[in-house]
């Protein structure tokens, strides 16, 4: 894919999410964290991912479930964030531009947020303890 291409199909979703993985498991921050709770189900995990982005920026709902929950435990702070923040928008830029591009930043930034508010609510409320 070349800067300039709409994310307008399937085939598209897949180039952005193997892409963004690809820099993901190389990057030194978040990769040992990825790779060591994924391990050898990387193929299952990017089916995953291939139905959540389908379903956020194309409107074909093909992903059903909770995004946070499996990554409530996870030894995460606003650094790994920051850093998938990053790379997510450098795979976007290097691969595609126009309205969904944007979108897909804009509910990047939004999702990542919204899991830093959620995991500061949970792990300092007793009364509302991960599970």
């Amino acid at each position: 894919m070349e800067p300039g291409n709409e994310i307008k199909t399937i085939d598209d979703i897949k180039v952005l999410v193997d892409c963004f993985y690809d820099k993901v498991r190389a990057d030194e921050l978040i990769g040992p964290l990825f790779n060591e709770i994924i391990q050898d189900q990387w193929p299952q995990h990017l089916e995953k991912m291939y139905a959540f982005w389908q379903t956020v920026l194309l409107d074909e709902h093909t992903y059903y479930g909770s995004p946070f929950l499996p990554h409530a435990g996870l030894p995460i702070d606003n650094i790994h964030f920051e850093r998938w923040l990053i790379l997510f928008k450098q795979t976007i830029q290097e691969n595609f531009s126009g309205a969904i591009a944007e979108e897909a930043l804009w509910r990047a930034n939004k999702m990542a947020e919204m899991f830093q508010f959620k995991l500061a609510y949970y792990r300092n409320s007793p009364a509302h303890p991960l599970r």
